[in-house]
């Protein structure tokens, strides 16, 4: 049996962090839907800048753009819309067949927007009109400005995917702006039902600047790789809370969907680490876990299904307890990886338009 369609049993999407146009030309995502049940795509800058810098596959529409007079950030945004709609249409069937509830693609607002507000929302707007999709989810960040933008985007009824989710505080905010998005679009009158949100909680980056902070202190070398699937795991018990409230009971009797927890930066990236340790250690009912090709590949390969999200709790707590007596702030960790993970989606970003830029010149030179 194969161990990813075990996944969705377990109550689990699993979702590409990928997108190229190779991937959806060749078949490729194609057979991801049908042979390994994958459920929806996640980009973001990053990934955008090695499709469109790594491939020629994109040349002859930059070429035609050209002839439009538009500049590399306007080319950039047509070049994703286009692939983001072609996503769509591929999961479409998937979003159909579970009535609204999987089947999405996500395309994220420019990070250069994290901290405004106002600007952050109107993107939102524009973006979800463009790509003109009903399965379409437009990424915001969770920064303090985001929050609101995310509660006037889902009041709206956008599909919101909140990213950059590092803390418990954050996220004990973003659900707070989540359900207030939807008591406001509850009171339009518009159907709930409509509208999906996942909460994007990034997982192995926490290891990494933990592990690192524990070697340069001379921590508990037992405290390693573990500090990711603790906070995750407690952010999980947040989420259970949460739905189980008569807040969201409410809505729930008016159509309104979970906010399901995502789980990003999957991939291991120490290499002493079990390579689908991301995977294995946070499955559970209503979530999603969004990973890399290599990462589906491994686990489709010697991967392992099963409930643990709800195991070792009380370790959870005593895990975070025994960071803190290391002098590991994970209020401050998680902060620090907040301004990172802005920081380095303005840069792939930045990148991203000047390598465009230059293909640009170089093909009007042509």
């Amino acid at each position: 049996m194969n161990p990813l369609l075990e996944l969705t049993k377990q109550g689990q999407s699993i979702w590409l962090d990928f997108i190229t146009r190779q991937i959806m030309r060749d078949g490729k995502l194609q057979s991801l839907i049908e042979n390994d049940g994958l459920r929806g795509i996640t980009s973001n800058p990053t990934i955008f800048q090695k499709a469109i810098t790594g491939s020629p596959d994109y040349d002859k529409d930059i070429e035609m753009l050209l002839g439009m007079d538009k500049d590399a950030p306007a080319i950039f945004e047509e070049l994703a819309i286009q692939d983001i709609q072609r996503a769509c249409d591929l999961f479409l069937p998937v979003y159909e067949r579970t009535k609204g509830a999987d089947g999405f693609v996500s395309i994220e607002v420019n990070p250069h927007l994290a901290n405004d507000t106002q600007k952050t929302l109107e993107e939102a707007r524009r973006l979800f009109k463009a790509v003109n999709r009903p399965n379409v989810m437009i990424k915001i960040p969770a920064t303090k400005e985001g929050l609101p933008a995310i509660e006037k985007a889902l009041g709206e009824g956008l599909n919101i995917n909140i990213t950059l989710i590092f803390s418990l505080d954050r996220y004990q905010q973003v659900m707070d702006a989540w359900l207030a998005g939807l008591e406001h679009l509850a009171k339009t009158g518009k159907p709930l039902s409509a509208t999906a949100s996942v909460a994007s909680f990034f997982v192995s980056r926490v290891d990494t600047l933990v592990d690192d902070l524990l070697a340069k202190r001379g921590g508990p070398e037992q405290l390693k790789g573990r500090a990711a699937i603790a906070n995750a795991r407690l952010a999980y018990e947040m989420f259970e809370k949460f739905v189980s409230g008569e807040r969201f009971k409410a809505l729930a009797a008016k159509g309104a969907r979970v906010q399901r927890p995502l789980w990003a930066s999957t991939s291991a990236k120490n290499p002493e680490y079990r390579d689908v340790i991301y995977v294995e250690e946070l499955i559970g009912p209503d979530t999603v876990n969004t990973l890399p090709p290599q990462t589906i590949d491994a686990f489709r390969d010697h991967g392992k299904a099963a409930q643990t999200l709800k195991k070792q709790r009380v370790e959870s707590y005593e895990t975070i307890d025994r960071l803190a007596r290391a002098g590991i702030d994970m209020k401050q960790v998680t902060w620090q990886l907040e301004v990172e993970g802005v920081r380095l989606f303005t840069d792939s970003y930045d990148s991203l338009i000047k390598s465009i830029e230059q293909k640009r010149q170089a093909l009007a030179a042509r």
